[in-house]
């Protein structure tokens, strides 16, 4: 029992196994973000030749990186918004409906 006071079992907790280039948000989360930016700019290409509108076009490839990089942040819990999301769609898909049918056993 006093040998165990001596050596308490410690528990290193938010130790980071990789690279981030600022909290929570490493190079897996940058090349994601790099390419909802590549994807959404090809769309506002397109977008802008149709309707000749600059403003929509420059505000909405602003809110596609800010978006993205938002949401794939983590947080503490090593969880972002989009793994929530998918860990949402999963569960729901699990879920089976079983449903109930009343007979009269005593017939």
């Amino acid at each position: 029992m006093e040998e165990r006071r001596k050596n308490p079992l410690y528990i290193p907790q938010g130790l980071k196994t990789r690279v981030e280039i600022f909290d929570g948000f490493g190079k897996e989360e940058l090349f994601k973000t790099i390419m909802t930016t590549i994807i959404v700019g090809i769309l506002d290409v397109l977008y802008y030749l149709i309707s000749k509108n600059t403003v929509v076009s420059v505000v909405t490839i602003l809110v596609a990186i800010a978006g993205s990089v938002m949401m794939l942040t983590k947080d503490r819990s090593n969880i972002s918004v989009v793994d929530q999301v998918g860990f949402m769609i999963r569960f729901a898909r699990s879920q089976k409906f079983y449903p109930y049918k009343y007979q009269d056993e005593w017939r």
